[in-house]
């Protein structure tokens, strides 16, 4: 049987937990990081949010990893202390990058609707 993107998605998304922006903006006030996992042209041309980590989703295993030279402290610091708040422009990659996490021993969590879903919140964005 082959999968396509959707089924793996659909699969992340049972065992990860989503959030509402509210709620991540909340938390990442409070010790927890907004991992935003889009690739840098679409920060350039939709905005990000301030203080998010940006790291895109075809190298984050190498970033989550902390027996790697290309761990990135400021992700791999806070696993097991704070949540990871995972943030793309719908949903999809959020899903499986925080299921991934998960697996590497995060607590990950999904950011209901992704960028545009912080923007309708009207949750401040940065070009």
């Amino acid at each position: 049987m082959t999968r396509t993107m959707k089924d793996l998605v659909a699969d992340a998304n049972t065992r990860v937990e989503t959030i509402s922006p509210d709620e991540a903006n909340t938390m990442a006030a409070g010790g927890g990081l907004i991992l935003d996992v889009r690739e840098p042209g679409e920060l350039e041309t939709v905005g990000s949010i301030a203080g998010a980590l940006n790291v895109p989703r075809g190298i984050l295993e190498t970033r989550a990893d902390s027996s790697l030279d290309t761990a990135e402290a400021e992700l791999v610091d806070r696993r097991g202390s704070a949540p990871i708040l995972v943030l793309c422009a719908a949903g999809g990659r959020a899903a499986l990058a925080a299921d991934t996490l998960r697996d590497m021993g995060y607590d990950a969590k999904v950011i209901q609707g992704g960028i545009a879903g912080w923007k309708s919140a009207g949750l401040p964005v940065e070009k």
